[in-house]
């Protein structure tokens, strides 16, 4: 099985909260498919940061895309994964708070393509 292929086979939905192993996993497949949406979006490399906030043994963490112009993150919230990524449009890598908050679900990580195309669309980035 080819390495896409694994990747897109991966469920962001399921629980990695108290289990060290699953979470370091599931960073990692964000952090990859977050790289892959960037390269959809049209960044290049360098014109994003990329970083993992593990966080508490209760909780999933987040891993977030900072662009210039766009700020993605990505985890499990208790909300449920319907509303796993949060997306807006920001104004620098320093704007923590940036525009409106927009939300898709994890499942589009898997989709990184459909996922541009809804921030594009969204954010108009």
């Amino acid at each position: 099985m080819s390495r896409t292929s694994r990747a897109a086979a991966f469920d962001f939905r399921n629980a990695v909260a108290y289990d060290l192993d699953r979470k370091r996993l599931f960073h990692s497949r964000v952090r990859s498919q977050l790289r892959r949406l960037a390269t959809a979006l049209g960044l290049e490399p360098g014109g994003y940061d990329l970083r993992s906030n593990h966080g508490g043994i209760a909780v999933s963490g987040e891993v977030i895309l900072h662009a210039d112009r766009l700020y993605v993150q990505a985890c499990q919230p208790a909300t449920g994964h319907d509303t796993g990524i949060l997306f807006r449009v920001c104004k620098g890598r320093k704007d923590y708070v940036g525009g409106s908050n927009n939300f898709a679900s994890l499942d589009l990580l898997n989709r990184p393509d459909e996922l541009a195309c809804r921030v594009r669309e969204v954010c108009h980035v």
